[in-house]
C-alpha cells in the first residue's frame, strides 16, 4: 500500500514538473511562387521537423493586389493567418486600413533578434511615421544589371578576368549597348517594357539617380524639378527604343527569354530571377557566360528601385493573439531570419544582418557582387498609392510604357503620371 502510494506521488509530481507541451499551429500566408516558392517551402518543412511542438500550416495566394485584398478583408472580420509575408512598398496602405499590429521590443526579444540586427535602409521601411515597427524585413530585392558576356569580348566592358567595367554613365551603357549590337546582340538590352514592373523599376531606378522624387512627404507628385527629372528618365528610355536596343511592348516572360536564349547583352531585372540563371548554366542550357552587378551609376547617384519581403502579424478582428501563440509566431520569424542564407539561394539579399555579413553569403555569386545596394537602396514613396500593385505601378503600364513606344512625348506622359497620381490621394 505504501509503496503504491509513494509510485503515485512520483508520478504525480512528474506530471506535474513536465506538463505535456500543446503544441502551437501557425496558420502562414504567402505569395511565393515558382523559385522562390520552392525555397519557402523547403524552410517550413525544415521548421516543422525542427519544432514538434510549433508547427507552420502554410497557404500560397495569389500576388498582388487579390492577395493584399484578402489580407483586409479577412483581418477586419478576424480570419486572417497568423502571420503573413508583406512587401515593405505597402507599408503605406497597411497602415492607412489599420491591418497589422505593432511588433514590439518585447516581440523582438522572443523572436531573439533586435532592430540593430537589420540593414537601415530596410528598417525604416517597415516602420510607420511614428516609428513605430510594423514588420520585420527578411530580404532586399532589387532590379540589377545582368550582362551576357560573349557579346562584350574585346570592348572596354570586360576586365581582364571577365567581369563587367566601364559603365559609370548613361553615355557609358549606351556605347556598351551599341558595342553589343556591333558584335550580334539582337536587342542589347532587355526589360518588360510592356509590363508595369519592368517599366516602373527602371523609370523609378533612373529618377532617383537623379535625386528626384515622385511623390513627396506632403503628397506632391513629382515635386519641384522632379518634373524634369521624370521628363529625362522617360527620354533615356525612349531613346533605348529608338535605337533598337531594347524590345517592344515585351512581356515578362518574353523580356527574360530574349537575354537567356542569348539574344540580349544585358537585361535589367530582379534578383530573383538568379536561379533561373544558375539552373540554366548548370543544366548546359544557357549557352553562354553570365554574370550580375548593381545597376551602374548612371546618373548622379548610386541609387537602385528596392523592395523587401517582411514579415507582418495582421490584426485578429477585434480580438488579441494569445500571447503563447504570439511568442510561437516570434520564434518562427526569429528561426527564418537566422536561416535565411537558403532564402539568398534565390537572388535576394538578407536584411539580417548576421547572415549578409557571413563568409559563407560573402562566397555566394553574384550576390556577394551586388549586395552593396542594400546600403544603396531607394525604397517606394511612403505613399498609398505607390508600392508593389498600386496606382504608380499602373501609370507606368498605362502611360510611361506608350510613351518611351512613341505614342505620346516624355512632357505629356509626366503630365497625364501627375494628373493621375494625384487624383488617386486620399
Amino acid at each position: 500500500m505504501k509503496l503504491t502510494t509513494f509510485a503515485s506521488a512520483i508520478a504525480l509530481a512528474a506530471g506535474l514538473a513536465l506538463p505535456a507541451a500543446a503544441q502551437q499551429t501557425v496558420t502562414w500566408w504567402d505569395f511565393f511562387a515558382g523559385g522562390d516558392g520552392v525555397r519557402m517551402k523547403a524552410l517550413i518543412n525544415q521548421f516543422n521537423e525542427e519544432h514538434p511542438d510549433i508547427q507552420i500550416n502554410g497557404t500560397t495566394l495569389e500576388w498582388g493586389v487579390p492577395f493584399y485584398t484578402k489580407i483586409r478583408t479577412s483581418a477586419a472580420v478576424g480570419q486572417g493567418p497568423d502571420l503573413m509575408t508583406y512587401h515593405l512598398s505597402r507599408m503605406p496602405l497597411a497602415l492607412s486600413e489599420g491591418v497589422l499590429t505593432p511588433i514590439t521590443p518585447e516581440d523582438l526579444e522572443a523572436a531573439g533578434l533586435s532592430e540593430g540586427d537589420f540593414f537601415e535602409t530596410a528598417l525604416q521601411a517597415a516602420k510607420g511615421p511614428d516609428g513605430t515597427l510594423y514588420a520585420v524585413p527578411f530580404d532586399i530585392h532589387s532590379i540589377v544589371l545582368y550582362y551576357n558576356k560573349s557579346f562584350l569580348e574585346g570592348t572596354r566592358f570586360l576586365d581582364a578576368e571577365g567581369n563587367l567595367t566601364g559603365i559609370e554613365s548613361v553615355a557609358d551603357f549606351e556605347e556598351a549597348m551599341q558595342a553589343a549590337a556591333d558584335n550580334g546582340s539582337e536587342t542589347p538590352v532587355t526589360y518588360a517594357t510592356g509590363d508595369d514592373g519592368g517599366v516602373y523599376r527602371v523609370f523609378y531606378t533612373l529618377l532617383s539617380q537623379q535625386g528626384g522624387t515622385l511623390i513627396s512627404e506632403e503628397g506632391e507628385v513629382l515635386p519641384g524639378d522632379s518634373t524634369e527629372k521624370a521628363v529625362k528618365a522617360i527620354e533615356i528610355m525612349t531613346k533605348w527604343h529608338e535605337e533598337g536596343w531594347q524590345p517592344e511592348q515585351a512581356l515578362y516572360e518574353a523580356s527574360v527569354a530574349l537575354f537567356t536564349s542569348g539574344k540580349s547583352a544585358f537585361q535589367l531585372n530582379g534578383v530573383w530571377e538568379v536561379p533561373t540563371m544558375k539552373d540554366l548554366h548548370e543544366s548546359g542550357k544557357l549557352g553562354f557566360e553570365w554574370g550580375a552587378v548593381e545597376v551602374p551609376k548612371l546618373m548622379d547617384t548610386q541609387t537602385t528601385w528596392a523592395d523587401s519581403h517582411a514579415w507582418a502579424i495582421p490584426i485578429q478582428g477585434q480580438t488579441e493573439m494569445d500571447p503563447e501563440k504570439r511568442d510561437a509566431v516570434m520564434e518562427v520569424i526569429g528561426w527564418m531570419e537566422k536561416h535565411a542564407i537558403q532564402w539568398a539561394d534565390a537572388g535576394h539579399i538578407p536584411a539580417y544582418r548576421p547572415v549578409a555579413e557571413s563568409d559563407e553569403f560573402k562566397q555566394m555569386q553574384p550576390n556577394a557582387t551586388y549586395s552593396s545596394l542594400a546600403d544603396d537602396a531607394t525604397y517606394d514613396p511612403r505613399s498609398e498609392v505607390s508600392g508593389v500593385a498600386s496606382p504608380s505601378y499602373d501609370a507606368a503600364q498605362n502611360i510611361i510604357s506608350p510613351a518611351i513606344h512613341g505614342y505620346m512625348t516624355p512632357e505629356e506622359a509626366v503630365e497625364q503620371v501627375k494628373s493621375e497620381l494625384q487624383s488617386r490621394m486620399r
